[in-house]
């Protein structure tokens, strides 16, 4: 993804973002989050909702431009449990958010928070053809995908329609160059261990122009495992794809045919050059590497993808590929890419790595790049995009009764600062944060009550 970087952090400053060795990593502090913030302003301290929903810096507003029960323009309902998303720019000043409802096919509580209601009463508004799959009494699977359409200059929603349905528990994925959304499927679920009639764990392809839902075809050669999130490298097409489960990989796929997921390719697994089996955790007292190591990685060849038993990752690690601490959120940059290890790290708060492939037969190299060592700074992140002043920006996911989650910015050296703060009631996770393609507005998903979320203010106000 080619960054449109605005000129904050001095003359030259967005050049070298995420260049250093993050040697400063603020995550290894132990301020509580009120110091934190007057040692690292970032936008400045919170100031209070009256609304009780989010907390932002002086100056920034939200708007609420969906929520979970609304009946959308195909007459179902949104979903709950809106979860990883995408922006895409339309005709004029529309765009199209492509968003995941993380709603579980074996779950009674889903399937009452999907399309059809909480009787399932619209579901014969639904196209049961175009449903991956049902229950076993033959209705559709809750999960899947919807597509907001937002006008940017009126400030307005102009529809909303399901455009991939019958899958379960989508979780995150995500866009492509060619303009479609990759649906993961975080589950291995099958008829054998859940109320579903086809086996799951699977990558779908969701175009951002889809009108309504799009025929399921799973990406089989992608692989079948607990799939989170995808980001594909636009100079080779090679998508990256994580994993969430404390014992994951890191995968790469190179298809067949860059921009044609669907004509197959290699799965593969990544490695630590000369360590088989690595362990990038750093968990019970195990540290293999500290904040600001490289690693050369390596690539190992995976078989049986489509993986009937179960055991992809047990038989990858087994072949020499490193164990990752619940691999979520990943997200393409300037010829890199980072993503989250959200239970990575000696109190399992998380950790962030950089990735930077290779070109010219120069070799791929890992870096651990931030490690929480304290949750009121860093909370265990699991969705993240690249702002467009060269930040990362981190959805943090922990259900705790005293670390609020928020939503964080994370400098070129690693220090982190806040952007904004869950106060509703069951302090949910944000998910899907992504840009409008003018930076003007941060998109973000709230899973409960099921909120989505239009953010502004004045971005390039940010000091680090």
């Amino acid at each position: 993804m080619r960054l449109n970087r605005r000129n904050l952090m001095g003359t030259g400053g967005a050049a070298l973002a995420f260049s250093g060795l993050a040697r400063h990593a603020a995550a290894q502090t132990s301020a509580v989050e009120e110091t934190y913030l007057n040692q690292i302003h970032g936008y400045g301290p919170l100031k209070a909702d009256p609304n009780r929903l989010l907390d932002l810096p002086e100056g920034f507003t939200y708007q609420v431009i969906a929520q979970s029960g609304d009946t959308m323009d195909d007459g179902l309902f949104v979903p709950g449990q809106p979860d990883g998303m995408a922006c895409f720019p339309l005709d004029g000043a529309q765009v199209a958010l492509v968003m995941n409802h993380e709603l579980k096919g074996s779950s009674s509580l889903h399937r009452n928070l999907g399309p059809g209601g909480l009787h399932q009463e619209r579901l014969g508004q639904l196209d049961a053809s175009k449903a991956f799959d049902t229950y076993k009494d033959g209705r559709p699977l809750p999960g899947g995908c919807s597509t907001l359409i937002y006008d940017l200059a009126t400030r307005q929603a102009v529809s909303h329609r399901l455009t991939l349905a019958g899958t379960s528990t989508n979780c995150c994925g995500g866009p492509t160059p060619w303009g479609s959304w990759l649906s993961c499927e975080e589950t291995i679920e099958t008829p054998a261990d859940a109320d579903v009639t086809r086996a799951h764990g699977w990558v779908f392809e969701v175009p951002a122009t889809a009108t309504g839902p799009v025929d399921p075809v799973p990406l089989k050669a992608m692989g079948r495992f607990d799939h989170e999130a995808v980001c594909i490298d636009p100079r080779t097409g090679y998508a990256y794809l994580t994993e969430d489960v404390n014992d994951s990989l890191l995968y790469r796929f190179i298809p067949n045919v860059p921009g044609k997921l669907a004509e197959g390719g290699k799965l593969q697994a990544l490695a630590w050059k000369g360590a088989p089996s690595a362990d990038t955790r750093n968990q019970d007292g195990q540290r293999s590497w500290a904040v600001g190591d490289w690693r050369e990685i390596e690539w190992i060849d995976l078989h049986d993808v489509e993986d009937p038993a179960g055991d992809l990752r047990r038989r990858g690690h087994r072949d020499g590929a490193a164990l990752i601490a619940r691999g979520e959120g990943i997200w393409w940059g300037d010829d890199e890419m980072y993503f989250t290890a959200t239970s990575g790290g000696p109190i399992r708060a998380g950790q962030v790595m950089r990735l930077v492939p290779g070109l010219n037969g120069a070799a791929d190299r890992l870096q651990l790049f931030v490690e929480s060592a304290d949750r009121k700074v860093a909370n265990m992140a699991d969705n993240i995009t690249i702002a467009p002043w060269g930040h990362l920006i981190l959805c943090e996911d922990n259900y705790s009764d005293e670390v609020r989650n928020h939503l964080k910015g994370v400098t070129p050296e690693g220090q982190i600062y806040v952007i904004a703060r869950n106060v509703f009631r069951g302090n949910s996770e944000f998910a899907g944060a992504c840009f409008s393609p003018d930076g003007e507005v941060l998109f973000v998903n709230i899973m409960y009550p099921g909120m989505t979320l239009a953010i502004r203010g004045p971005w390039e106000s940010v000091r680090a």
